[in-house]
C-alpha cells in the first residue's frame, strides 16, 4: 500500500483549477449584471476591476501551468510549442477585444507585438543570460536553433512592423485590405515552415543540450491521467481569459487615461500579462543550466506572437472592417533594428556570458524609458 501511494501522481495545485473556474463564473456574473463594458470610475467599476485583475492573472498562470504539464509529457520541441500556442491564444483574445466594438484601439496590435519583441528579445533574454552567466559563468546552446528563430523573426517583424510605413495604398502605417491579406498569408506561411522544421524536419536543432542529470527529469514525466486533466483545465483557463479579455482591456485603457500614461503602455500591459508566466519558466531554466530551453521559450514566443497573431488580427480586421495600424515610428524602428543586430551577435557563437545579458537589458531599459520620454 505505501508503495502504491508513493507512485500516485500528485494532484494539481488548487490555484490551477480554482482561478480558471472563478474566471468563467466571474464572467457570467458580470455579464448578467451588465457590468465591465465600460469604466467610468464609479465604486462598482473599481470593485469589478479589483476582482478582475487577480482572477485574470491567476487564469493566465494556470493556463501556462497546465501547458507546462502537457509540455513535460510531450518533450522538446513540442513542449515549447504547446506553451507558445497557449500564450498566443490568450494574446489574440486580448488584442481582438480592443480591435472591435466601441472605443476600439487600432494600434494595440502593433504596440503589443512590438512590446513582446522588446520584452522577450531584450528583457527576457537579457535576464536569462545574466542570471545563467552569474551562476554558471558560460552556457552553451545550439546555434542552428537560435539562428532558425532569428531567420523567422526578422522577416516577420519587417513585414508586420516596418513595411507598412513604406507602402502607398493606405495611409498612417496601415495596409490596404489586399496587402493585409497577403501579409497575413506570408507570415503564416513562414511560421508554418518554421513549425515543420522545428517539429518534424530538424527537431535536433531545438533539442536541449544533453547533460548528465537529464535522465533524472524523466522520472517525473506526468502520466496519462494528469495530462488529460491538465488538457481539460487548460481549455477552461483559456476560455476564462478569452471571456474576460474585453473587460480587461476596458479597465486598462481607463486606468491609463486616468494616469495620463501614453497609449502604447496598453500594449506593454497586455504583453506583460501574457509573458509573466513564461518569464518564470525561462529564468528557472537558465538558472538550472538549461539555456537552450530559455532560448526556445523566449524566441519561440516572439516568433509565434507575430507569425500567429498577425494572421489572426488581420482576419478579424478584414471581416469586421476595423482599422489596423501596424507601422512603427522612426524611433521604435531604430530600436527594433539595433535589437536584431545585437541578437544576431548574441546567438552567433553558441555560448553566452553576462556581457550579452547586460547589453540586452540596457536596450530593454532604453525601450521602457523612451515610452515615457519619447
Amino acid at each position: 500500500m505505501p508503495a502504491a501511494h508513493a507512485s500516485a501522481e500528485p494532484k494539481p495545485p488548487v490555484a490551477s483549477w480554482a482561478f480558471p473556474v472563478a474566471g468563467v463564473a466571474f464572467f457570467g456574473v458580470v455579464t448578467a449584471l451588465g457590468l465591465g463594458k465600460a469604466f467610468s470610475g464609479s465604486a462598482v467599476d473599481l470593485a469589478v476591476a479589483a476582482a478582475l485583475m487577480p482572477i485574470l492573472f491567476g487564469a493566465v498562470f494556470a493556463a501556462v501551468y497546465h501547458a507546462e504539464v502537457i509540455a513535460h509529457r510531450t518533450g522538446e520541441p513540442y513542449g515549447t510549442l504547446v506553451l507558445t500556442m497557449a500564450v498566443t491564444v490568450m494574446e489574440v483574445a486580448l488584442i481582438a477585444s480592443a480591435l472591435v466594438g466601441e472605443g476600439s484601439n487600432p494600434a494595440l496590435a502593433r504596440d503589443t507585438i512590438f512590446a513582446v519583441v522588446m520584452i522577450v528579445v531584450n528583457g527576457l533574454v537579457g535576464v536569462c543570460i545574466l542570471f545563467g552567466g552569474l551562476r554558471h559563468k558560460e552556457q552553451n546552446f545550439r546555434v542552428t536553433g537560435a539562428n532558425a528563430y532569428l531567420a523567422v523573426l526578422i522577416p516577420l517583424a519587417t513585414l508586420s512592423l516596418v513595411l507598412p510605413n513604406y507602402t502607398l495604398a493606405a495611409p498612417g502605417g496601415a495596409y490596404s485590405p489586399s496587402q493585409l491579406a497577403y501579409v497575413a498569408v506570408a507570415t503564416l506561411a513562414i511560421y508554418a515552415a518554421f513549425l515543420y522544421t522545428q517539429t518534424v524536419r530538424n527537431r535536433e536543432y531545438f533539442a536541449l543540450v544533453i547533460r548528465d542529470d537529464e535522465t533524472a527529469d524523466k522520472a517525473h514525466v506526468p502520466g496519462n491521467r494528469a495530462t488529460f486533466v491538465s488538457l481539460a483545465l487548460l481549455i477552461v483557463a483559456l476560455a476564462a481569459v478569452i471571456l474576460l479579455s474585453k473587460t480587461f482591456t476596458a479597465a486598462v485603457e481607463f486606468g491609463l487615461s486616468r494616469a495620463g500614461a501614453p497609449n502604447a503602455v496598453a500594449g506593454v500591459v497586455v504583453a506583460l500579462l501574457i509573458l509573466l508566466p513564461e518569464f518564470t519558466a525561462a529564468i528557472r531554466a537558465a538558472r538550472a543550466d538549461k539555456i537552450q530551453k530559455s532560448i526556445n521559450l523566449a524566441l519561440g514566443s516572439a516568433a509565434a506572437t507575430i507569425g500567429l497573431t498577425i494572421p489572426a488580427v488581420a482576419a478579424i480586421s478584414l471581416v469586421t472592417g476595423a482599422r489596423l495600424e501596424l507601422g512603427l515610428d522612426a524611433k521604435n524602428t531604430v530600436m527594433l533594428l539595433v535589437t536584431v543586430v545585437v541578437a544576431l551577435l548574441t546567438f552567433g557563437t553558441g555560448r553566452t556570458n553576462i556581457l550579452y545579458g547586460l547589453i540586452h537589458l540596457v536596450l530593454f531599459a532604453t525601450y521602457g524609458f523612451l515610452l515615457f520620454a519619447p
